[in-house]
């Protein structure tokens, strides 16, 4: 009988993991599938740069 461990990810498909942008985790892992990289990651560290990011008020952990 081998070892079995239960991995759990932080976060659920449907949980949001933007709250700025609203994007959940399916939503960047079927961007990531369809142009091999994230275009999502891309967008939301260019709207951060442009100070477009509201994390602190709409991510409930404030981050």
């Amino acid at each position: 009988m081998g070892l079995h461990t239960q991995v759990r990810s932080e976060f659920q498909g449907d949980e949001l993991v933007c709250y700025c942008f609203e994007y959940t985790r399916n939503d960047i892992e079927k961007d990531y599938l369809k142009n091999g990289r994230s275009m999502i990651l891309e967008k939301i560290t260019s709207e951060k740069k442009a100070g477009g990011c509201d994390c602190a008020k709409k991510n409930p952990k404030g981050r």
